[in-house]
């Protein structure tokens, strides 16, 4: 199975396309704006390398006053969201010299984190799950796994369930890691690099699939409910059959929302698993909704509003294609989204009208902003973890 990172994968689509070899090609600009407001930076701290430019869903994780971050070589800290004073950190890197592939003892932590009973977990491209004490940072339990874990643990019916790389969905016991059930989906030879974080709900644990479907699995026994059909394969190169569903399904009332890369964002009906509507939208980035919108930051880069309930467009934003966005968060009245370059843009969520933006002069976002209370929190690529203000 051969895994592609969403920049390999941008790369081996623009030489598909046909790429011009010209030096006097256009470089990508920003859009001249004018702001009407600034970015209120409350604190900022680092958090050792961060995640350089190795792919990552290391998003931090809130609870109560307390900022969770992790770096990719193993130190994780516990921030006070307040001021971002650190209340503990941690290093959960061991020996590893004696694997070939060893990376100077990195624990080259991916997936996380997740906060929940009493823990945070996080996942290792090495193979492994680390649940740590959440007051103490203490090491309670680690357990290898078969396959790396790429994507954010997820906590619902008293266990935990975790994606990992290899097709295994595996459901652990919170306090001990003990293994509770095991389910294996189908792996075509060529994927994107990441997995859909499941999400529980109503006795049910939904994930997205690399063949184009969502998947629901009974929480207690891991045997599968229903499948629902997001995208199909079509086309004659690797490229063009890749279809899978690597984010995070999102539940509201009787529906559950999911997206695929080379297919669909589609409504499901939760208990039926029929679709309910399906639109014709491209992604590998988490989608974000609040009460009447569906949120979506397409593969090119282009920012959607659709209605929740029929799927129709609202608004869309082309002017930041091409510059590596995350994924949209609803913040307010507004959406705010990172960029490859280190930028903030906050958008009207009601017209999708750029209305600001803050330069953070780093390495880059990798990962969607976070909010916590009345702040949203930050992490770039090099370490950097900013806490801010969501404008009125």
């Amino acid at each position: 199975m051969r895994k592609l990172t969403t920049a390999t994968l941008a790369l081996c689509m623009a030489t598909l396309m046909g790429c011009s070899s010209s030096d006097d090609e256009d470089e990508l600009v920003l859009p001249e704006i004018v702001n009407q407001f600034e970015t209120d930076v409350v604190w900022q701290e680092s958090v050792g390398d961060g995640v350089e430019h190795y792919f990552s869903r290391l998003t931090p994780a809130i609870y109560k006053d307390t900022v969770y971050v992790a770096s990719r070589e193993g130190q994780v800290e516990a921030l006070s969201l307040t001021n971002g004073d650190t209340k503990w950190e941690t290093d959960v890197r061991q020996d590893l010299s004696f694997w070939p592939w060893s990376d100077n003892g990195t624990a080259k932590l991916s997936g996380g984190i997740l906060q929940a009973y009493g823990k945070i977990y996080i996942g290792s491209e090495h193979g492994f799950i680390i649940a740590l004490d959440r007051e103490t940072g203490e090491e309670v339990w680690r357990k290898n796994v078969p396959g790396e874990s790429l994507s954010k643990p997820t906590a619902g019916d008293g266990l935990v369930f975790v994606n990992l790389a290899s097709g295994k969905l595996l459901a652990l016991h919170p306090d001990t890691g003990e293994q509770r059930w095991s389910f294996e989906q189908e792996v075509p030879p060529l994927t994107l690099r990441g997995q859909s974080s499941p999400t529980v709900a109503n006795g049910g644990v939904l994930v997205g699939l690399e063949t184009g479907k969502l998947n629901v699995l009974i929480s207690e026994s891991g045997y599968s409910a229903w499948s629902a059909e997001i995208a199909v394969a079509k086309g004659a190169s690797e490229f063009e059959r890749l279809v899978d569903v690597d984010t995070q399904p999102l539940i509201s009332g009787p529906y559950a929302y999911a997206i695929a890369y080379n297919g669909n964002l589609a409504a499901i009906d939760i208990r039926s698993g029929n679709i309910v509507w399906k639109r014709e939208y491209s992604s590998y980035r988490d989608i974000a909704m609040d009460a009447q919108s569906i949120y979506v930051v397409d593969s090119d880069g282009v920012i959607y509003a659709l209605d929740k309930d029929s799927g129709i467009e609202r608004w869309s934003q082309p002017a930041l294609r091409g510059w590596y966005l995350t994924g949209p968060t609803v913040a307010g009245s507004h959406l705010a989204i990172g960029d490859q370059e280190g930028n903030l843009h906050w958008l009207n969520k009601e017209t999708g009208e750029l209305v600001s933006r803050e330069d953070f002069d780093s390495s880059g976002f990798f990962i969607e902003p976070v909010v916590a209370d009345d702040k949203l929190i930050l992490y770039t690529r090099d370490g950097e973890v900013s806490a801010v203000k969501i404008p009125n």
